[in-house]
């Protein structure tokens, strides 16, 4: 962990309901390097949020963590597993101290009935020996690097007085108050319009250089992770199917999912009229299945993935994919020709910016 400042391993988290037992992670395990930003990309429900909540101690009473350590460097050489904290613990020492979190929706994070100022001081009052009169100028400093105008007036704002972007921008503040090492963004952008969805993906990545932060992205969109992220996390059925950097996720991806999801982004120089859609929806884990969960919407799938579970094959040093496909064995299948042409396009996009 010399230069990984958070590492997940062999995460495994099942949800107790009437209905039955869901097992929701299954064995997820990445790394996060410092300074540098990890996107978990995958549809809803492929369990990229619960991973972070069980991270950050946020997960629902009914959860059951099964197996798995979740290893945060702390300052020096410590190493702290996070699992074996009680929330007690994680929410005096570890979180918005050392691991902060922006939600999708400001709204939500927002208390309506208190000022925005009483809002940024409220985590510095509680975590840092700081006075009043100290937190709030740090209030005004923080709103002043998140890009907000006049941040002496907006300290005295309610939250239904900015915009949607604002409110970002406030709840980024927030959450930087405590001079956290780790960031982790779910569906930053989800609620805002594309222009303002660019300039807090700038603002973070900015921030990022400029505070030696190490940031996690919790997104379904790949415009978003094609913008901030230097390595990526597929996920879905709660595994991790394909891992590697970004380059490799976007110009060399080897499983059929990513071909999925990398076949669904708009793009404009495509001859296809309607816009492409992974068939069928992910498998409903109350009924766990035995072998490949995305054996059923993957036109390529054989008859071991009905069986068997694929393991991760490697395909470079920072490149895995879990799909038998990769066996020597399997049969060779070639990308979907509309997907191998927009890849060609990007590779010669990228090459001549």
């Amino acid at each position: 962990m010399n230069d990984t400042i958070l590492s997940v391993k062999n995460l495994d988290i099942t949800f107790r309901t009437n209905a039955g037992n869901i097992h929701a992670i299954r064995g997820v395990a990445f790394d996060l390097p410092r300074g540098k930003t990890v996107a978990l990309v995958g549809e809803s429900g492929s369990g990229k949020s619960v991973t972070m909540k069980a991270v950050t101690g946020l997960l629902d009473d009914n959860a059951v963590i099964n197996s798995g350590q979740v290893l945060y460097r702390l300052n020096g050489d410590k190493v702290v597993d996070l699992l074996t904290l009680t929330k007690k613990d994680l929410r005096r020492e570890i979180n918005g101290r050392q691991i902060a979190m922006v939600f999708q929706d400001p709204m939500t994070s927002l208390d309506p009935t208190m000022t925005i100022g009483a809002q940024i001081t409220e985590a510095m009052l509680l975590h840092k020996k700081i006075s009043a009169s100290e937190a709030a100028d740090k209030a005004v400093e923080l709103l002043n690097l998140v890009g907000l105008t006049a941040p002496e007036k907006r300290v005295k704002n309610y939250p239904h007085q900015l915009s949607g972007g604002q409110r970002q921008r406030v709840v980024i503040a927030i959450a930087l108050s405590c001079e956290p090492k780790v960031l982790i963004c779910d569906e930053p952008t989800t609620a805002l319009d594309v222009t303002i969805q660019a300039r807090i993906l700038d603002l973070i990545d900015n921030l990022r250089e400029r505070l030696g932060l190490s940031v996690i992205y919790i997104t379904h969109d790949l415009g978003v992770v094609a913008k901030v992220a230097d390595f990526v996390n597929v996920m879905y059925a709660g595994r991790i199917v394909e891992t590697g950097t970004v380059e490799e996720i976007f110009y060399d991806p080897r499983h059929p999912y990513t071909w999925g999801l990398l076949s669904a982004m708009p793009d404009l120089d495509t001859d296809d009229e309607r816009l492409y859609s992974i068939p069928g929806s992910p498998p409903n884990l109350l009924h766990e299945p035995s072998g490949d969960a995305f054996a059923a919407r993957n036109e390529f799938a054989m008859k071991i993935d009905q069986r068997v579970a694929p393991p991760m094959f490697q395909i470079s040093e920072t490149h895995f994919a879990a799909t038998w496909l990769l066996h020597p064995d399997a049969p060779k299948v070639e990308l979907p020709p509309a997907l191998r042409a927009r890849l060609a396009r990007s590779r010669k996009a990228a090459n001549l910016q």
